[in-house]
């Protein structure tokens, strides 16, 4: 996270917590096109890469005593099967490397963003909305090829009363396809609004009579990102199972 500040001729400050999300090209200048290799191109290849290194090359010894990237390898792989048991049951352990797959990547991609100078890929829609989408085309499909047209019992309510069913069915409908706005806009926009937040008092830190303060906030905060990293991709994570038991167990 980029912390630039300029003094305007009044002797005023102006800083852009917004320019750290702007997407650029990462050789020369000029526009950005479809094929155009950028600030997120590298940092999504580098979350890539260290997913690779912490689970493979990491785990690879398989070690009686585990090293430091082993443990943290094994307790992340528990930590998310137990997740997936709990919520969609044996059923859903199948889908469990897709599902870890999204956790650790979103992990790292989090905690990538926090490293200064870095660039967070989290909190660009684009990004969001793409792991989103592939969630809800994969839960839907499922949901069809396993239950077949019985998937849309989702959307009916049998335990209501028979007037009330068709008007529910119709909220149910609704709340489904909203599915991929909720599930991608909470991710990228928690991650956004922090680390605006830190640019935001990292610019008031040049001012001497409260830079003690800017600073001690700017700690809290960082303090309190490191916290909404990890809480943001388990929450991801645990809405994709709320989801794929829907698909495996639609029936109200």
């Amino acid at each position: 996270m980029a912390t630039e500040s300029a003094e305007t001729a009044d002797g005023g400050l102006v800083f852009h917590p917004m320019d750290q999300f702007i997407v650029k090209p990462l050789f020369g200048h000029g526009e950005v096109g479809m094929f155009t290799i950028t600030n997120v191109t590298l940092w999504l290849f580098l979350a890539i890469v260290a997913v690779v290194l912490m689970m493979v090359l990491g785990t690879s010894k398989r070690a009686i005593v585990p090293s430091r990237s082993q443990s943290v390898a094994e307790l992340a792989y528990g930590f998310v099967y137990k997740m997936v048991e709990d919520v969609t049951g044996k059923d859903g352990l199948k889908y469990f490397p897709y599902i870890m797959t999204l956790f650790m990547f979103i992990v790292f991609a989090n905690f990538l963003g926090l490293i200064p100078m870095s660039f967070t890929t989290t909190s660009h829609f684009a990004v969001t909305v793409v792991l989103a989408l592939s969630v809800f085309l994969t839960v839907t499909v499922l949901g069809f090829v396993k239950n077949g047209a019985g998937f849309l019992s989702l959307f009916w309510v049998s335990s209501a009363p028979l007037a009330l069913r068709p008007v529910l069915a119709l909220i149910e409908l609704i709340s489904y396809f909203v599915r991929p706005v909720s599930h991608s806009i909470r991710l990228a926009g928690n991650v956004m609004a922090g680390h605006a937040v830190i640019k935001v008092f990292a610019g008031f830190a040049a001012i001497a009579a409260i830079s003690p303060i800017s600073v001690l906030a700017i700690t809290a905060m960082y303090g309190l990102e490191i916290l909404v990293a990890f809480i943001q991709a388990y929450v991801f994570t645990i809405l994709t199972c709320v989801y794929l038991k829907d698909a495996l167990h639609p029936h109200h």
